[in-house]
């Protein structure tokens, strides 16, 4: 890909500037990012999935993603093993041999999400619902989503000829008053997964953990967790079976800031200059999908 050489320069000489004229404090404190008001989310129970894949399926159809036929074995079946290019949302089993739980995957949606931080160009936003969106028209396929995000959400078309990331966003593009309205929880037969305010969630949630405390593990997990998220879970065995690895209260983007600025004592010039080269990257892809639908034509 040929970059905009005079563009880099021209910038790389701004920045220098700018980082020159004044630094940040390294020991600057980040604010700890809340919910937005009007933030939406999920609830998932273990205890109440049956496993029976009805929200991977309603997913796809509202989605109009394809049967994902690469399982070996499976090439006549939708039959995922996990998220993957063909698959925004899965169910996912764990057993070892006394006990099993069905788990639910998808996009946390988190409150300081990790691929926002990441994204040089804002490909992915946190929008209206506090929910996390990708934008196909400014995604420069570099990636760092997929590296940043620590529950391995995003995922690439790798057999694509023009990829595209692959994620849960909500539902946000289903028509009509279908908007924003998630269909993997609108045809749950169980109400294992449930949709609705992020607030009034969090409170069902610490309800059935009150009512019922020997039914679930002690914890909703995504009520703190890496700075919060707006899909909660309920769990009968410990989450870490489950497969989520992480439960202190840092925000990735938290952290990753507060390394930078002690690497570069508060210099604007490193993110000034990643937000310079990821504009020329963009515009380049740009210009080479607009080559690419003329020689079509």
């Amino acid at each position: 890909m040929a970059f905009d050489r005079r563009s880099l320069l021209k910038g790389m000489a701004t920045a220098g500037a700018a980082a020159a004229a004044g630094t940040v404090p390294a020991e600057a404190a980040r604010p700890r990012k809340v919910a937005p008001e009007d933030a939406m989310g999920m609830l998932y129970d273990t205890t109440l999935c049956i496993g029976c894949k009805a929200c991977v399926r309603a997913c796809k159809d509202a989605n109009g993603l394809p049967a994902d036929t690469t399982t070996p074995g499976m090439e006549n079946y939708d039959a995922p093993l996990d998220l993957n290019e063909y698959t925004k949302n899965i169910i996912k089993l764990y057993d070892d041999g006394t006990r099993r739980s069905y788990v639910k995957r998808q996009c946390m949606h988190c409150i300081d999400a990790a691929c926002v931080g990441a994204c040089m160009i804002g490909a992915l936003k946190k929008r209206e619902y506090g929910i996390v969106t990708w934008d196909s028209g400014r995604c420069i396929g570099c990636r760092y989503c997929m590296m940043a995000c620590p529950f391995d959400v995003p995922k690439f078309e790798w057999s694509s000829n023009n990829p595209l990331i692959v994620k849960c966003e909500f539902c946000n593009t289903r028509p009509g008053d279908k908007a924003w309205d998630p269909a993997c929880c609108e045809v749950c037969p169980r109400q294992a997964v449930i949709s609705g305010k992020y607030a009034d969630l969090l409170q069902e949630a610490k309800r059935r953990l009150a009512e019922h405390p020997d039914r679930y593990e002690p914890k909703i997990y995504g009520e703190k967790d890496l700075g919060g998220t707006q899909v909660l879970y309920l769990s009968h065995v410990p989450f870490e079976k489950l497969g989520f690895k992480f439960s202190h209260e840092e925000p990735v983007p938290e952290l990753q800031q507060t390394i930078q600025h002690g690497i570069y004592q508060g210099f604007i010039a490193p993110a000034a200059l990643y937000a310079i080269l990821g504009g020329v990257m963009w515009r380049n892809r740009r210009q080479q999908v607009k080559s690419a639908g003329e020689e079509e034509a």
